[in-house]
């Protein structure tokens, strides 16, 4: 079967040589690429060029990307009506800065553009607005694929972290969600539908998702 399969930080530039981005390293979406080529399937990693990970195997066909744009811009030039399976384990950023503001001396916010902002500045202040959300926009662009996607949670107990992954599911019309973090615990669970799917470990974890497809 043909498999998209996301890896990676998304990054957001402050400026010319700051940015916004996370800890991921790529490895989860990484691995599963390799597990899922290894299978036998035809697989497109859409990596990010921030991820630290190992390379995936040559087996496994890549495309980087950088901002959250840029990989909805891939997701975009990739669109088909035919069946595919949609990875989407990318940690892709909730905000990218929209400007750069100092304080004016009659209490108004002043744009700034310079290629690096300088100290020399005093405090700034820096518009956050949100990034498209992704995986909401997946199902209208690959209207035959199974999509399975992320929900990976800092606060709040497991309940909650599970009862955010079945309502996220539901909301961006998910064929199924895999929930973890620290708020989650170790391990991963798999939910789609009625079935909640308990995986202790990344291995574990692709095995069942390469599962999934013989299914």
């Amino acid at each position: 079967m043909r498999c998209l399969v996301t890896a990676g930080p998304t990054v957001e530039p402050l400026d010319s040589v700051r940015r916004l981005t996370n800890h991921s390293t790529g490895t989860l979406g990484t691995t599963l690429a390799n597990h899922l080529a290894c299978a036998g399937h035809e697989v497109l990693l859409l990596r990010s060029r921030s991820a630290t990970a190992p390379p995936p195997l040559h087996a496994v066909a890549t495309e980087a990307f950088g901002t959250t744009r840029e990989l909805l811009a891939c997701f975009e030039g990739h669109a088909t009506g035919e069946p595919v399976a949609i990875f989407h384990a990318a940690a892709v950023a909730d905000f990218e800065v929209g400007g750069v503001f100092r304080r004016g001396a009659d209490g108004s916010m002043v744009p700034l553009s310079a290629g690096k902002h300088s100290t020399r500045e005093g405090v700034l202040w820096a518009e956050l607005r949100p990034t498209p959300k992704i995986l909401a926009r997946l199902r209208d662009l690959y209207p035959q694929a199974w999509i399975t996607g992320w929900k990976y949670e800092v606060d709040g107990s497991r309940e909650e972290v599970l009862q955010r992954a079945r309502e996220q599911r539901t909301a961006c019309r998910s064929d199924a969600v895999v929930a973890n973090g620290p708020a989650y615990g170790p391990g991963f669970c798999w939910l789609s539908g009625a079935t909640e799917q308990l995986l202790d470990d990344t291995a574990a974890l692709n095995r069942w998702l390469t599962d999934q497809l013989g299914r």
